[in-house]
């Protein structure tokens, strides 16, 4: 359906969206030149895996396998590539790319599709700072393939041929919030749920009695500070707390924070990068803090994938990052919503 309700594969609709999905179009096939130009190799993952990811927010659709004995087996659609990609990382590729269809339940909106395009690609033996680069590369490709000089999204536009803005998670919040947020993480990480409490109240926000640190982390995040990034110029935020960055290494620095980035333009998050993990022992512990809070909130929780721990053992140091393909096509044309840039948007449901 459009946005009015009318279906998308009607004449009219489709004369409307068609010139926004030429220039997706445009687009894709720049970034696809543009990895083979820098010798990295495009990968297919397996949408169907054991677990869909193991961070707490995330819901994924989940089905099962009839095996050829009769049993079943229960399977997800993927909410991301990453597994599958570390593991190639494990198997000796040195570059890779995906342009890979994934899932999220749960999730549905004017930047939100239950199926979307993630562009993801990893670099072994490089530092997300090289991420960092890639990103300023691509959002100019984009925009050159739009025939944009600007990204743009609901009045806010970026220049993404500017050099980009730099912000720690610490400067931010200090910054747009006024909150001492490293004061808020002990030495190990550990997080002080009162402290951060106590500074939000000062701020206006609401804070419930039953909030747990992340649950303030997220609301000053999403309330105060968003809002300010990306604007005339993209933001990359980084340093992100241990505590939400379950598949990062903290920086060498600081065990307080982790190599954690996100690219924001207009507003809007654009792409999530790690400089990765590759403890298996680390990564388990950090697995199941976050299924217990799962657990906790949703009442379920996620399988883990063995294999994947098997092989972030012996997994090369890397970094790698997932773009939202949609989102960025968004800005690049000025699209008020994501349904408008997908070739054949998923049936909402229910009932005639």
């Amino acid at each position: 359906m459009s946005a009015e309700g009318t279906p998308w594969w009607q004449p009219a609709v489709h004369a409307d969206r068609r010139p926004l999905l030429i220039t997706r179009n445009r687009i894709v096939a720049g970034l696809r030149g543009w990895f083979a130009e820098r010798d990295f190799v495009e990968v297919e993952a397996a949408a169907l895996q054991v677990s869909p990811g193991n961070e707490a927010h995330l819901s994924a659709f989940a089905t099962e396998a009839l095996l050829p004995d009769g049993t079943r087996a229960p399977l997800y659609l993927h909410t991301s590539p990453e597994f599958a990609c570390k593991k190639l990382l494990a198997a000796g590729e040195p570059r890779l790319f995906s342009l890979a269809r994934v899932f999220r339940n749960r999730e549905r909106g004017a930047l939100h599709h239950p199926e979307f395009t993630m562009l993801e690609w990893y670099r072994a033996g490089e530092t997300y700072d090289a991420l960092m680069a890639d990103c300023a590369a691509l959002l100019a490709l984009a925009a050159e393939a739009a025939g944009a000089r600007h990204l743009s999204f609901r009045g806010r536009t970026s220049d993404p041929f500017a050099p980009f803005e730099r912000l720690t998670l610490a400067e931010a919040f200090e910054r747009h919030a006024a909150i001492d947020l490293l004061a808020t993480l002990a030495p190990d990480g550990a997080t002080d749920r009162e402290g951060l409490a106590a500074q939000v109240v000062t701020r206006g926000l609401r804070v419930a009695a039953d909030d747990t640190w992340a649950d303030l982390f997220s609301r000053v995040l999403v309330g105060l500070i968003e809002p300010h990034l990306g604007k005339d110029r993209p933001t990359i935020l980084c340093e992100y707390p241990v505590s939400e960055a379950a598949l990062a290494r903290p920086v060498p620095y600081d065990p307080r924070v982790a190599e954690r980035f996100e690219l924001y333009a207009c507003g809007v998050e654009l792409a999530n990068a790690f400089g990765e993990l590759t403890d298996p022992a680390e990564q388990r512990r950090r697995f199941e803090i976050e299924m217990a809070e799962k657990a906790r909130v949703y009442g379920e929780r996620y399988p883990i994938d063995e294999e994947f721990l098997d092989a972030l053992a012996i997994m090369p140091e890397a970094s790698g990052i997932a773009l939202g393909l949609d989102r960025l096509v968004m800005l690049a044309t000025g699209a008020p919503r994501i349904d408008d840039v997908v070739w054949t948007p998923v049936a909402r449901g229910g009932a005639k």
